[in-house]
C-alpha cells in the first residue's frame, strides 16, 4: 500500500514570521521545508562544494601526485565522473524531497547506501573540525606585530630559513649537503610550535594544547549555531560562506604569481608527466579528490537539493557549481605551486617536489609563506586569509554534518532539531580532539584514506548500480523527463551508464590489486593505526551490506532467487515525488511512457 502524503499549508501560504520558507508535509514524517529561493540553494552548494576540498586538499594531493601529472586525470575525471554524479545526486534529492537514507529506499536492499554516505561524511567532518581549529590558531597569531612563522627561532639553528629575509648562500650550502635538512620557518612553525608534532605515533598521539581545544570548541559551536534552525539558517549563512572567500583567494593568487621563481612552480603544476598517466594511483587520487571537491557521494548535495522546489532548474546549478569548483581548484593550485616555486628559487634548487614535505599540512605551510611576502600590512592579509579558511571550512562542515543530521531526523522525528544537532556537535568535538594532538596529522591522513576516499568510491559504484542496473535506465530517464521537461542528453547517459562505472570499477580493482598501506611523509603507521583505518572502512561497508542482509532475511521465502528478486525489486511505494498532486501526475506520466516506449535499455540509452 502506498504512503499517502498530505500537502502542507506552507505550499500555498507563507508561515507567519518566516515569509521565505515553504513546507511540504507528509502524514508520517516531519514537515519538509524548502529553500527561501533558488539562489539560496545555489549559494549553499557553492559553500559546500567550493571549500576545504579545493583550498586545503587539492594542492597537497596534486603535490604528492606529481603536479601536472595529476591535473590532467583530475580534469578528465571531473568531466566524466564529477559533473554527472553531481547532476545525479542533485536530481535524486530534488525528485524525492527526502534525505539520503530515504532516497535510497527506492531499492529496499540498498537503503544502506545512505548510511554509508553518512559514515564517510562524519569521518571527514571531524577531520575538518581539527583543521579549522588550526586555522583559528593561525588567525589569532596573525594579530602579532611580526608574523610568528616568518622568522627562525634560535633553537632551530641551521635547519631553518626565514620566509622573509632568506640567506641564499646558507640555503644553497645546506641543500647541497642534505636536501632534507633545510626547512622554511613556516614549516617548522607549523610542525614544532602549532602541532608539536611527533616523529612517530608508536607510543601514542599525545594530548592537544588548550589553545587548539578552544579553537575546536569555537568551530563546533559555529556549526551548531548554523544547523540548529535547519535550512532556514543554513540558507542565509550560505551567501557569506560562498562569496567572501573569493576576494581573499584572488588577492593571494596575485601575490603568489608575482613572487620570484613562481613561474617554475606553476609550470610544475600544469606540465603533465605522460608516464604517470598509466599509474592507477594517480587516477584513484583524481577520482577521490573530485568527490572531495564537489562533496559528492557523501550526502550533502542530495540533502541540499531535497529542499528545492520540484520545478527548480537543477541542470543550470550543476553546471555553475562544477565549473566554479574547477576554477577554484586551479586558483588554489596556482597559488600553492607559485609559492613552492618561490621557495625552490630561494633554496637554490629546481626540484619543486623536494621543497617541502607533502601531506595534509601543506596548506598551513605554503599559504602562510605567501602571506609573509606581502610588503604592506601582511598581518591584515593573514587575518583575512585565515578568516577565509575558516569560512570555507564551515561551509564544508555544515554541508557534511547536514547529511548526518537529516538521517537522525528521519529516525527521531519527535526530537527537536537543536537537540539532534547538539548531539552531533558534541560527538564531533570529542572525535575531532584526536586530530589536534601532536600525532593528529597522522590520523587525518589515515581517516582521509580509509574512512573517506575508500568508502566514497565504493558508494559511488553502488550508486550507479542501484539506479541504472537495478531501478533501470529507462525508468530513471522517464522520471528525469517528468521533472526536467526533457530527457538528459546523450553526454549524461554515456557518463552514467558507461564511462563513470567502468572507469571507477577499473581503478578500484587496480587500487586493490596494487594496494600499498598509506604512510605519513614516507613513514609507515603502527599496526594499531592501520587497524583503526580498516575499522572505519568496515563501518562504511557493513552499513550497506547489513541492510542488504536484513532485507533478505525479512523477505526470505522458499526460493533464494525469489528472495533476492524481492529484496532488490524497486519500490513504487517509497520512490517518487513527495507532493501528492505531483506524485499523481508522475504516475500518469510514467504509465503513458511505459506504454508508448517498450524498447528497453538500449533504445532508452540511444534515444
Amino acid at each position: 500500500m502506498e504512503n499517502i502524503y498530505l500537502e502542507g499549508k506552507g505550499n500555498d501560504e507563507k508561515s507567519k514570521g518566516e515569509p521565505d520558507v515553504q513546507q511540504v508535509t507528509s502524514e508520517n514524517s516531519p514537515s519538509r521545508v524548502e529553500w527561501g529561493g533558488g539562489l539560496e540553494f545555489l549559494m549553499a552548494c557553492i559553500a559546500a562544494s567550493v571549500g576545504l576540498g579545493n583550498v586545503w586538499r587539492f594542492p597537497f594531493t596534486a603535490y604528492e601526485n606529481g603536479g601536472g601529472a595529476f591535473l590532467i586525470p583530475y580534469i578528465i575525471v571531473l568531466f566524466f565522473v564529477g559533473k554527472p554524479f553531481y547532476f545525479l545526486e542533485g536530481f535524486l534529492g530534488q525528485f524525492t524531497s527526502k534525505s539520503c537514507a530515504k532516497t535510497w529506499a527506492m531499492v529496499p536492499a540498498m537503503k544502506g547506501l545512505g548510511y554509508g554516505q553518512a559514515i564517510a561524511a562524519f569521518s571527514i567532518v571531524t577531520c575538518y573540525g581539527g583543521l579549522m581549529s588550526l586555522t583559528l590558531y593561525y588567525l589569532v597569531a596573525s594579530f602579532q606585530s611580526e608574523l610568528p612563522w616568518s622568522f627562525c627561532r634560535e633553537e632551530w639553528k641551521d635547519q631553518c630559513i626565514d620566509t622573509v629575509s632568506k640567506d641564499v648562500n646558507r640555503s644553497t650550502r645546506l641543500l647541497h649537503n642534505d636536501d632534507r635538512t633545510l626547512r622554511s620557518s613556516a614549516e617548522l612553525y607549523f610542525r614544532k610550535i602549532v602541532l608539536n608534532e611527533y616523529d612517530s605515533i608508536e607510543d601514542g598521539i599525545g594530548t592537544p594544547s588548550w589553545e587548539l581545544c578552544l579553537g575546536l570548541f569555537v568551530t563546533w559551536a559555529t556549526i551548531f549555531c548554523i544547523l540548529c534552525r535547519g535550512v532556514k539558517s543554513t540558507g542565509k549563512a550560505a551567501y557569506f560562506l560562498a562569496i567572501f572567500p573569493y576576494f581573499v583567494m584572488i588577492a593571494l593568487l596575485v601575490r603568489a604569481v608575482t613572487l620570484e621563481g613562481a613561474a617554475n612552480g606553476i609550470l610544475f603544476f600544469i606540465t603533465p608527466d605522460w608516464n604517470k598517466l598509466w599509474q592507477s594511483s594517480v587516477w584513484y587520487a583524481a577520482i577521490t579528490q573530485c568527490f572531495f571537491s564537489l562533496s559528492i557521494c557523501f550526502g550533502p548535495i542530495l540533502t541540499y537539493s531535497s529542499y528545492n522546489n520540484f520545478g527548480h532548474n537543477i541542470r543550470r546549478d550543476v553546471m555553475i557549481v562544477t565549473t566554479l569548483d574547477t576554477f577554484t581548484s586551479l586558483i588554489a593550485g596556482c597559488t600553492i605551486f607559485g609559492i613552492l616555486g618561490n621557495l625552490a628559487h630561494e633554496m637554490g634548487t629546481t626540484d619543486i617536489s623536494k621543497v617541502v614535505r607533502g601531506g595534509t599540512g601543506l596548506a598551513f605551510i605554503s599559504y602562510p609563506e605567501a602571506l609573509s611576502q606581502f610588503q604592506v600590512v601582511p598581518q591584515l592579509f593573514a587575518v583575512l586569509f585565515f578568516v577565509m579558511m575558516f569560512v570555507l571550512g564551515i561551509g564544508s562542515a555544515v554541508a557534511l554534518s547536514s547529511a548526518v543530521f537529516n538521517i537522525l531526523c528521519d529516525h527521531f522525528p519527535n526530537v527537536k532539531n537543536w537537540k539532534l544537532v547538539l548531539i552531533v556537535s558534541i560527538i564531533g568535538y570529542i572525535i575531532s580532539l584526536v586530530y589536534i594532538t601532536p600525532g593528529g596529522q597522522w590520523f587525518i591522513t589515515l581517516v582521509d584514506y580509509y574512512g573517506g576516499t575508500f568508502v566514497a568510491i565504493i558508494v559511488a559504484v553502488l550508486e550507479i548500480a542501484t539506479i541504472f542496473w537495478i531501478y533501470g535506465l529507462s525508468n530513471f530517464l522517464n522520471d528525469a523527463e517528468f521533472m526536467l521537461g526533457s530527457r538528459p542528453s546523450f553526454y549524461w547517459r554515456l557518463c552514467w551508464v558507461v564511462i563513470a562505472p567502468l572507469l571507477m570499477i577499473f581503478i578500484l580493482i587496480c587500487t586493490i590489486v596494487t594496494y600499498e598501506s598509506p604512510t605519513y611523509d614516507g613513514v609507515p603507521f603502527p599496526d594499531y593505526a592501520y587497524g583503526i583505518g580498516w575499522f572505519l572502512l568496515f563501518l562504511g561497508v557493513v552499513a550497506i551490506v547489513g541492510c542488504i542482509l536484513q532485507k533478505l532475511v525479512q523477505l526470505r521465502s522458499s526460493s533464494l532467487i525469489e528472495t533476492v528478486k524481492a529484496a532488490f525489486r524497486p519500490s513504487e511505494e517509497k520512490w517518487g515525488p513527495l507532493d501528492p498532486k505531483i506524485r499523481l501526475e508522475w504516475k500518469e506520466f510514467v504509465a503513458e511512457k511505459k506504454f508508448r516506449h517498450r524498447g528497453g535499455c538500449v533504445e532508452a540509452f540511444l534515444k
